[in-house]
């Protein structure tokens, strides 16, 4: 019996994740509408079921993601492990509360953006667990999806005319001086990327930009974010690619994770130099006529 997934589809689907899931286009509205141009119907159908084969598949471009992701900003990690542990080295000394007191004079940097991380990582994984789900079998087609990557558009573009600009006596806020109700809000954001077409590191640049961070803070913090929900998600869902459901898509499954850790890698390192001079509006505007072209045709 063939492979449900074959491996050409696996290559393309690898890299098509790889890279939508970090440009601000959405992963999961790409996921949804490339199968459904390339006429591979047997995929459409089986992302709108509650355990298929397709979603056993994903949780391996999501691990292949997060990998590429860690790849790129290892000595970002690791600097936190080490604020870690120096800060856990103190607990006997300045005691347990020391650990959440992150606006002390003596805090480590490092310290505070990991805890910031950790912060905002709660609300997009509880929502993740709740309704992670029933929204895919709700809105995981093609026309709505088409319809969320229009609003993704828009959302970017409200972004980028709504952002608080640094002037010469308002001095922009960097990531070091991110507020822990800042850093929940952008945790918060991501949960609407549980639409397919709503895209994650989209929303949480847009939360950051209003926030009065420049893109390349609200970008870093994005991509930093990213790798932990990323893959927490892939891990928590480990299961289905392990069980039944899992059966006869392994192969490409770690065929997708390899290339979706390539194009994952490259597209951080590109987007990180354009966020450093650039802005979100070609994202938006490609987001938007991706979508009128899929509401046009899977109307």
């Amino acid at each position: 019996m063939p492979a449900p997934i074959t491996d050409l589809q696996a290559i393309i689907l690898g890299l098509l994740q790889g890279i939508s899931e970090l440009f601000p286009v959405s992963s999961l509205g790409h996921g949804v509408i490339a199968p459904a141009l390339l006429g591979w119907h047997d995929l459409v159908r089986a992302q709108s079921e509650h355990h298929s084969f397709f979603l056993s598949f994903l949780v391996g471009l999501h691990v292949g993601t997060a990998v590429g992701l860690l790849a790129y900003y290892w000595r970002t990690w690791a600097s936190f492990a080490r604020a870690l542990g120096r800060r856990l080295g103190g607990v006997p000394r300045r005691g347990l509360s020391s650990l959440w007191r992150l606006n002390a004079p003596d805090v480590d940097p490092d310290y505070r953006l990991l805890a910031l991380l950790v912060v905002a990582t709660i609300p997009v994984g509880l929502a993740g667990v709740a309704f992670d789900a029933t929204l895919r079998v709700l809105f995981a087609k093609p026309l709505a999806a088409s319809i969320f990557l229009i609003l993704n558009g828009l959302l970017l573009s409200l972004g980028e005319a709504l952002r608080r600009p640094g002037g010469r006596h308002h001095r922009r806020p960097r990531l070091e001086t991110l507020s822990v109700s800042q850093a929940l809000a952008i945790g918060a954001s991501q949960s609407l990327a549980l639409f397919a077409g709503i895209s994650r590191s989209g929303v949480s640049m847009v939360t950051g930009l209003l926030g009065g961070l420049d893109h390349e803070d609200a970008a870093q913090f994005s991509f930093l974010l990213a790798t932990p929900v990323i893959l927490l998600a892939g891990i928590y869902k480990l299961p289905e690619l392990l069980g039944t459901t899992g059966a006869g898509v392994r192969t490409p499954a770690l065929i997708g994770a390899a290339c979706a850790a390539l194009t994952a890698y490259a597209s951080v390192r590109f987007l990180v130099r354009w966020f450093s001079t650039r802005t979100l509006a070609p994202f938006a505007l490609y987001s938007a006529a991706l979508g009128l072209f899929g509401v046009i045709y899977f109307a």
